[in-house]
């Protein structure tokens, strides 16, 4: 059940993520769920590695990690995508 909840964040997380950066990120969206999955478990990893990872009330600090993780894994995934795809620039013509 853990999984599910790990792909659900993920999805919203790379969702916002994508809302956030400038452009569009021109991916589908189980590549947005899976880059926004990477990116949680990246600002969890942070989080943990300076301590945050378990606060009183809401983790906030963590969540950030987390959305911040989101936010650069789309911004690097995305071109990658394109690129693989044969799309200059990320985007369709």
């Amino acid at each position: 059940m853990s999984w599910i909840w790990a792909i659900i964040v993920g999805l919203i997380l790379g969702v916002i993520a994508r809302a956030i950066l400038p452009g569009r990120q021109n991916i589908p969206i189980w590549l947005t769920a899976l880059l926004g999955l990477i990116g949680s478990l990246l600002g969890n990893a942070l989080a943990s590695a300076i301590g945050v990872e378990d606060t009183k009330g809401i983790d906030w600090i963590r969540h950030f990690f987390q959305l911040a993780g989101a936010i650069v894994i789309v911004a690097l995934g995305a071109p990658l995508y394109a690129k693989a795809k044969g799309h200059p620039r990320g985007t369709h013509r």
